[in-house]
């Protein structure tokens, strides 16, 4: 069922479904012609309550199994940021380890991410290639899992590597958390459920405006292009990787810059050619004793002079 319906495009599986449904009512309107002339107004009354239950039964698996693709939806983006958060917060705790360390783990974490970003871009149709960066994540964990544990043998404080740890731990679990949510979706049983139940319904719309004795009229169409347009929307929610509706990325995205930009930062440092020292004037020195060098205002004698006094 999985190879039948979820690995096809959603547009067209979406024109597979109005094409049942637009046979189906062209049936159905062929088959009550038929019947108009011995059709009475209970028959047609019976018909119209039928159709009804129908729509209301259609229209609640739509909003439910609407509701239910949309939460995966937002399922999926909160654990891209949840995972994007782990891999920043593992990027600055590599500054706590010694420093050699730094350049190679910076660049570990840059192809993590790297693989990380393309395992979820890679559509339903390339399994192959989703598998090579499924490999390429996982034995870029281990490597840096590796460093962690050099790290731990070099400077086993809790407050410097084994912070470092903790953080890798939150990030294998983020990726795996990433993983789950990219994987579910909505049962192949609803999905089938949700067509028979279109194609049953468009055939009792037929069915009806042949008992009516006239042709389907256009609010008859514009229902069954709503029904599509629904299943349309659940469908492509419901696909990851391959449907319009895609998961923001721009968090992975940016953070790989980040790290790259922090990696190239260490590597100068690493060579010596990092941030400038701020060129510090020492302050006066004289006889090997520091002297402070300052202004004292010195205060001047002001004589005043009382004016002449004139006498008579």
């Amino acid at each position: 069922m999985n190879t039948l319906i979820y690995y096809q495009t959603t547009t067209l599986v979406a024109l597979v479904l109005i094409s049942l449904m637009l046979l189906s009512t062209e049936m159905g309107f062929r088959f009550g012609r038929r019947r108009h002339p011995e059709a009475t107004d209970a028959v047609r009354s019976q018909v119209g309550v039928v159709l009804a239950a129908m729509l209301g039964l259609l229209s609640l698996l739509l909003s439910f199994t609407f509701s239910w693709a949309l939460q995966r939806y937002e399922d999926r983006s909160e654990a891209l940021v949840s995972e994007a958060n782990a891999i920043g917060t593992t990027s600055l705790r590599v500054q706590l380890l010694p420093t050699e360390m730094h350049e190679k783990i910076q660049s570990l974490l840059s192809q993590y991410t790297e693989a990380r970003i393309r395992e979820n871009e890679i559509p339903l149709a390339k399994p192959a290639e989703r598998q090579a960066q499924v490999e390429q994540a996982r034995r870029l964990t281990t490597l840096l899992w590796s460093e962690a544990m050099q790290a731990v043998q070099k400077d086993p404080r809790p407050v410097t590597s084994g912070l470092f740890v903790q953080s890798l731990n939150q990030l294998i679990d983020a990726a795996s958390v990433t993983n789950a949510a990219f994987q579910r979706r909505v049962p192949d049983v609803i999905l089938v459920a949700i067509f028979v139940l279109s194609v049953i319904v468009a055939a009792l719309l037929g069915y009806a405006s042949g008992l009516a004795g006239h042709r389907v009229s256009a609010p008859t169409f514009l229902l069954v292009g709503g029904i599509v347009v629904a299943v349309f929307l659940i469908m492509d929610l419901d696909r990851p990787r391959s449907g319009l509706i895609q998961v923001n990325r721009e968090t992975l995205q940016s953070l790989q810059v980040s790290i790259l930009t922090e990696g190239e930062g260490v590597g100068l440092e690493g060579k010596g050619v990092g941030l400038e020292e701020p060129m510090i004037q020492p302050p006066f020195r004289a006889k090997g004793k520091m002297q402070n060098c300052h202004f004292e205002p010195k205060a001047r004698n002001l004589v005043f002079q009382s004016p002449p006094v004139l006498r008579g």
